[in-house]
């Protein structure tokens, strides 16, 4: 992509980036809905029936990934109406454009689980609609969404390629053989399919791990 000005080539780059910024924003909707169950009082009610206690997070988040997967589905029809398209700088086939998505909704089913510790933490949607969505623009665009890390300056860079939405996002690029980044020794853009898998791993286990913590204790 380095020196390029065709738009097409861009168009290719962005898409990833697109893709992960559209699962990740589920986050504040997974917030909202979750505090607006705590409001009415439904969480009070599920937790006086004898049932595991994450079994209510669980399934609240699980139904939340459908929604995004039924989401990034229309998405993904529209790029591909605007002339995105795989294989663009090197070979790719089914298996490997699925995998791309699979870790999308990976990441996605992670960042829910921040969510939800959000929608348990607050006392309205809105407080967590907004709690849902303030931090998740230094994530998105502090990273390789939108631009080539390697055009940033060094603190920067290092911030973006360590970011574990960048590492998805270049997984995808490789996956959807699409135009990538500079050439980088940061580990998790060298390696960033195993990166995404990891950090997503870790999000799940720690966030669900809070989330369901806090369900025991929060009120209304």
């Amino acid at each position: 992509m380095q020196g390029t000005t065709d738009p097409s080539v861009y168009k290719n780059f962005l898409m990833a980036g697109i893709f992960a910024q559209t699962v990740t924003f589920a986050t504040a909707s997974s917030g909202a809905g979750i505090a607006d169950d705590m409001h009415k009082g439904l969480i009070d009610r599920f937790r006086s029936l004898p049932m595991a206690r994450g079994a209510v997070l669980t399934g609240r988040t699980f139904a939340d990934l459908v929604q995004t997967a039924l989401t990034l589905f229309v998405l993904a029809a529209v790029a591909l109406l605007v002339g995105w398209r795989v294989g663009s700088y090197g070979d790719t086939n089914a298996g490997r454009v699925l995998a791309a998505f699979g870790l999308l909704l990976l990441l996605g089913y992670a960042f829910t689980w921040i969510g939800a510790l959000i929608g348990l933490s607050v006392r309205t949607p809105e407080a967590a609609t907004s709690g849902g969505l303030i931090w998740l623009f230094p994530v998105t665009f502090v990273s390789n969404a939108f631009v080539d890390s390697g055009k940033m300056t060094p603190w920067l860079r290092h911030v973006a390629e360590w970011n574990p939405f960048s590492a998805t996002v270049q997984a995808c690029r490789v996956l959807f053989a699409n135009p990538g980044q500079s050439p980088s020794s940061a580990w998790p853009m060298q390696h960033p399919v195993w990166a995404s898998l990891i950090y997503s791993a870790l999000i799940i286990l720690v966030f669900r791990t809070l989330a369901v913590r806090k369900y025991r204790s929060a009120t209304a």
